[in-house]
């Protein structure tokens, strides 16, 4: 396992970090490998035994640990990895985010986005744009703009609270001096990065095991992309054996929504009651 070192303090003022060489340059091609053979299987990496190891091998519920300074680190069925999707625009993760009096503004938010990136941003296009510091402001145009420059092996990890894009833009100069907007227009392609191959990029949220994990699953439990792929792919006992392993309090959502005819009738966001 490789380890960077975890700036405690630098994640919890700007709301995100880096951290470069977790992986090596033969396990982001075996992930790359992994996603083109997984193509169409959908997402929930826990169910999918060729990238299940990105969830349990320990790595990312480390970094989790050390950033919420918890040992119980929650994990409940939202993961997934993309190959050259094509959605673009600023948004938050959590469940409340343009209610300053919702339970996700009280305190301390403990939910965290992780992103491997399996090719180059920093010279190419396709990485993640995001608000520095906008983990504290309840709308998503507050907060100057900063691409994140990562390299294949590096691991990203974000608030959930935080304003971003995880499809972002790259501009070429001069235009990267100028920060982008809140709604990402369009450019003309000459002034945009290349990208580097094709983009293949996997996300995890994992988060400390309390009242913010609870209301992040039930706000879920409204979403109709992520309850359908639930409902296809319950966990069997592999599934939940492998999270019990790696030592993670798994909320078993699959399971919850295969006999609620009210789960998934939301296509977008949506506030739910407080």
């Amino acid at each position: 396992m490789r380890t960077s070192p975890i700036d405690v303090n630098s994640f919890w003022h700007n709301g995100f970090q880096v951290l470069p060489r977790i992986y090596s340059g033969e396990e982001i091609a075996q992930l790359r490998q992994a996603a083109y053979d997984s193509h169409g299987s959908g997402g929930d990496l826990l169910v999918n035994p060729r990238l299940r190891h990105v969830l349990t091998d320990g790595r990312l519920a480390e970094v989790a640990s050390t950033l919420l300074g918890t040992s119980d680190i929650h994990y409940g069925g939202d993961s997934s990895f993309t190959i050259n999707c094509t959605q673009r625009g600023f948004h938050k993760d959590n469940a409340d985010r343009d209610d300053p009096a919702a339970p996700d503004w009280r305190g301390r938010y403990t939910q965290l986005r992780f992103g491997i990136y399996c090719q180059d941003h920093t010279r190419h296009t396709g990485g993640l744009n995001l608000r520095v510091g906008s983990h504290e402001v309840p709308n998503t145009v507050d907060g100057r703009n900063h691409y994140v420059k990562v390299r294949p092996g590096d691991l990203a990890v974000w608030s959930m609270r935080i304003t971003h894009s995880g499809n972002g833009m790259l501009l070429k100069l001069p235009f990267a001096h100028y920060p982008l907007p809140s709604r990402q227009p369009r450019y003309p392609s000459w002034s945009v990065a290349p990208a580097d191959g094709d983009r293949v990029a996997i996300f995890v949220h994992l988060g400390a095991n309390d009242e913010h994990a609870q209301r992040y699953g039930d706000y879920l439990k409204t979403r109709s992309y992520i309850v359908d792929a639930w409902r296809q792919r319950p966990y069997d006992e592999e599934s939940r054996h492998a999270a019990s392993a790696a030592g993670l309090s798994l909320r078993d959502m699959p399971d919850e929504v295969i006999g609620d005819p009210a789960a998934g009738k939301n296509d977008a966001w949506a506030p739910i009651p407080y």
